[in-house]
């Protein structure tokens, strides 16, 4: 019989050890930064009705369009694995009321996102994304507070040199005489413009300011700006989040082209760009978004979020400034019978927290002491013929090389206390 070679679906991300150890570590510091801010944490569903997409990111957008992984379930249900985050909070926000329990809600959420698109370096079928979202605040205060949050971030897990780059995007008063004033400009030289953007044109020209065609770029450095346009109020919460973040020295770069490519954004958009990333250089992205909530079926509230890219994250990252998750000492029995010996000392010890690993190998002691010092081990315990005769373990100091013998009768005891002494 053939044997079966299954692979996973092209662009399916794994993280395999020791990586997954480094994810693990980005993802606790992001954790107890934002619970430090207030947030709690969401755990979404991946499967969710395709019409929450369609109609909270835009039916014209390429993710809508071009990457969602949709079908149809055995009821006949359109279905969508979730593509992005947002809508899925907002989903969430709405079905359980959650305004109804606090007036400001703080949320986080990390986990897998899927899109249809061409796989490359840290750009994925399976992608995951560290992401958050507040909703009731419609102060320019809170979006300078996550901008803060995010910097504060970055430089936690060493990722430095990061550009702020922000924008507004108007709101309902004030951008359709932009968009009115963009389409006629852009009509003008629609030849130039790619496929995508010409059937855009009616519907939705901002997004022609967003294209990564390079006739698209050349055609949207002429465009009229949309801070041109901007209502006092939209004019006023801008300037507001600028002179917070001047007022903390938080650098930033005004883009007047950045516009997102998600329909649901009003007022602030940002973007983190990281520029060891190549052409896709955005690190994390978002901005506020006070429609999307009603849109959806709720009540009319403020909200403004982000979503970091975990893989692009982690390219930007020295693994070796993470730390590795290591016991606090290596057990070596030499033998059965002192295997018998130390066994129940390791389940014992294990018991309260994850003190030991158990070495028997079919390896020389040499080569175990070389395994211990790379998996990061403070202490290893030696037991071999001699120690049981003697009833004495010896026990090595990784660090200092110094060696000193203990009690094999209350080695549990003795190693407790040394734990502790740590």
């Amino acid at each position: 019989m053939k044997k079966l070679h299954i692979k996973t679906v092209k662009g399916f991300n794994e993280v395999l050890p020791p990586d997954s150890f480094g994810w693990r570590a980005v993802e606790n510091k992001f954790r107890n930064l934002l619970e430090g801010y207030g947030f709690a944490e969401l755990r979404l569903a991946f499967l969710e009705p395709t019409e929450l997409f369609a109609r909270s990111i835009g039916g014209d957008t390429d993710i809508v369009e071009k990457e969602m992984y949709t079908f149809l379930d055995r009821s006949d249900r359109s279905l969508t694995l979730r593509p992005e985050g947002t809508a899925s909070v907002v989903r969430a926000f709405n079905q359980y009321s959650l305004d109804k329990i606090n007036e400001i809600n703080k949320l986080y959420y990390v986990g897998p996102m899927f899109r249809y698109e061409r796989p490359q370096k840290g750009r994925y079928r399976q992608f995951h994304q560290l992401g958050a979202e507040v909703f009731g605040e419609a102060s320019y205060y809170q979006d300078a507070e996550t901008l803060i949050m995010l910097a504060q971030f970055f430089h936690a897990v060493s990722v430095e040199g990061t550009v702020l780059h922000l924008n507004s995007l108007g709101c309902e008063d004030c951008r359709p005489a932009y968009r009115d004033t963009l389409r006629s400009y852009l009509v003008a030289d629609q030849e130039k413009l790619c496929p995508d953007c010409r059937r855009r044109l009616a519907e939705n020209p901002l997004r022609a300011l967003d294209c990564k065609n390079s006739q698209c770029r050349e055609v949207a450095l002429g465009a009229p700006l949309i801070s041109e346009t901007l209502c006092p109020d939209c004019n006023a919460h801008f300037s507001g989040l600028c002179q917070l973040l001047d007022g903390v020295g938080l650098k930033y770069q005004i883009n007047p082209y950045l516009v997102r490519g998600l329909d649901y954004y009003t007022r602030t958009t940002f973007e983190f760009l990281a520029g060891d990333l190549g052409a896709q250089n955005a690190v994390a992205a978002g901005g506020r978004y006070d429609r999307l909530v009603e849109e959806l079926g709720g009540r009319s509230t403020p909200a403004f979020g982000f979503a970091i890219g975990f893989e692009r994250l982690m390219m930007l990252i020295d693994s070796r400034s993470l730390p590795l998750p290591s016991s606090f000492a290596a057990l070596i029995p030499i033998g059965a019978e002192a295997l018998r010996e130390l066994f129940p000392i390791h389940v014992d010890l294990n018991r309260e927290a994850a003190m030991t690993t158990l070495f028997f190998q079919p390896k020389s002691l040499k080569s175990q002491m070389k395994k211990a010092d790379k998996d990061g081990v403070r202490y290893t315990v030696i037991v071999g013929s001699d120690e049981l005769r003697e009833r004495e373990a010896l026990c090595r100091n990784m660090q200092t090389r110094e060696q000193f013998k203990l009690p094999l009768d209350r080695l549990g005891e003795a190693l407790r206390e040394l734990y502790h002494e740590h």
